[in-house]
């Protein structure tokens, strides 16, 4: 859809310049009036964003909102904007946690408070350039900016092991970054420019292809992640003060799914086909395995890390089964199925992950402690947040109602038309999911008060309670009435279905 307004753009640099005024009223010792400009910023941002929802044109898969200006003409790179099914979900998902993560830290950040929220206003504009670029160089800027927010938030208000935790995930994101840029310079000398749907349409051959699927499994298996380059993210987590927990579990991973979707399926469809055993292997043993790791855990924060990894391995398990399913000749729905379940998954996972680490945070402020074994009976003095807690917990684990039943029983359906020994190692997840989950419910929540300065903690205010219940609406939401969130991605998966199955030999 074309408009005259540059819906996208405002979007992108609202929070962005919003960042430097915060900045510059702190050196002016303004902290409160920072403070509410981040706030106020933030909600316009979400403002704007839900404009992408009402003026989305669902009976069409082509690109609507669309932005095009010359940027580097040399390297015949624009300024090219616009979203689709895919991407405008993820946009408002950003948008609609930016303002509850400012919220959170609003009494919690007393050490350097105007950098903490303009750190969050900076990522809030890079990431939505990521999933609304449709320029490749221009993907690749926000891509590597938005590092440098995240590392700031988890570097300088992060806990005692923040620098190896910072270091560990920047070099990690970073190196398989590098692969990716080579990719899509070799990508723009063959397609004579650095339009992605430009890339969509190229020629390869299956060494072309093999090499690109290659680059650019390196750059988003890292941002999933996937088993077995996974292991930066407990120490981010761990490190990481609640809002960037939050943003790091609830956006950026969704980065990497979101690479696979956009760049790998549709450009290199064969070597995707080639290799979507070694895909499917891997996403089940993030299933499995992962959720194993987790159940071990005593700190909570690692072990709702763990849980992403594992959930997250259902996003990539939906992407790369609609070979199997096309090939046994359940096309159609089947596939379509496949990747909606991974669509949907992603967003479920943001607001429950999300709202998950919120709840250790509102802990953590409390007794600061993350270790499971310090709790113990928080609903005898806190009913409110605990009832709020089992509700995410139960989400969590996919209890049919909430959003994290919808995107995990798409892809098991999905899977059970590919094979039914995926479908049967990935429903595994139900059970452990539960396990590790409701487990550590039982522990902290329930119970007798084994520890006495748990039975003098307060129940969750205004503030609190009103983060927590906006994503209690969303999770609900999705997971009574999932239509409006399937109906935006219907065309345009279908679109991608017919694009992917089709060889390019």
């Amino acid at each position: 859809m074309e408009l005259d307004l540059p819906v996208l753009s405002f979007i992108i640099w609202l929070p962005i310049f919003s960042a430097v005024i915060v900045l510059w009223l702190g050196s002016l010792g303004e902290a409160e009036i920072g403070k509410f400009v981040a706030l106020a910023a933030s909600l316009f941002t979400f403002a704007a964003s839900i404009l992408l929802y009402t003026g989305f044109d669902i009976a069409t898969a082509n690109m609507q909102f669309v932005e095009k200006a010359t940027w580097i003409e040399r390297f015949r790179a624009d300024y090219y904007l616009g979203v689709d099914g895919i991407s405008m979900p993820l946009v408002l998902l950003t948008t609609f946690l930016t303002p509850i993560v400012i919220i959170a830290g609003w009494e919690i950040i007393r050490v350097r408070s105007t950098q903490y929220f303009a750190a969050f206003l900076l990522l809030e504009g890079l990431m939505v350039g990521v999933f609304s670029a449709l320029d490749g160089l221009l993907f690749y800027v926000f891509w590597e900016a938005m590092l440098v927010p995240m590392f700031l938030i988890i570097g300088v208000w992060g806990g005692d092991r923040r620098v190896y935790a910072t270091v560990k995930f920047f070099l990690y994101t970073f190196l398989g970054s590098v692969f990716m840029l080579v990719a899509l310079i070799y990508l723009s000398l063959q397609a004579g420019s650095y339009s992605i749907l430009d890339f969509h349409e190229l020629p390869l051959s299956m060494f072309e292809q093999l090499m690109i699927f290659s680059a650019f499994l390196l750059a988003f298996a890292v941002k999933v992640p996937m088993w077995p380059v996974h292991t930066w993210l407990p120490d981010a987590h761990v490190e990481a003060p609640t809002g960037g927990s939050v943003i790091l579990a609830a956006v950026l991973l969704k980065m990497g799914g979101y690479g696979f979707i956009r760049f790998s399926l549709p450009i290199t469809p064969d070597a995707s086909q080639a290799l979507d055993w070694l895909m499917i292997g891997l996403s089940l043993i993030a299933i499995v395995y992962i959720s194993f790791v987790a159940l071990a855990q005593q700190d909570m924060k690692k072990l709702i890390a763990y849980s992403s990894i594992a959930h997250m391995g259902f996003v990539t398990l939906g992407f790369f089964i609609v070979f199997s399913i096309a090939l046994n000749g359940n096309g159609g729905d089947g596939t379509r199925l496949a990747l909606q379940g991974g669509m949907v998954q992603m967003i479920s996972h943001g607001l429950i992950s999300g709202a998950l680490f919120l709840c250790v945070g509102v802990m953590y402020d409390r007794l600061h402690t993350r270790q499971i074994h310090d709790y113990g009976g928080v609903i005898n003095t806190m009913p409110k947040f605990a009832a709020l807690m089992v509700l995410f917990a139960l989400a969590n684990a996919g209890l049919p109602g909430t959003s994290g039943f919808v995107g995990e029983f798409f892809v098991i359906l999905a899977a059970f038309q590919a094979n039914l020994w995926i479908a049967f190692v990935a429903a595994t997840t139900l059970v452990m999911g539960a396990a590790y989950t409701l487990w550590m419910v039982k522990r902290v929540v329930f119970g007798d008060i084994t520890n006495k300065s748990v039975g003098t903690l307060q129940d969750i205010g205004h503030r609190e309670f009103s983060m927590l219940a906006f994503l209690a609406l969303a999770i609900l939401l999705i997971g009574v009435w999932p239509a409006p969130l399937v109906e935006v991605m219907e065309q345009t998966l279908g679109q991608l279905i017919e694009h992917v199955l089709q060889s390019k030999l």
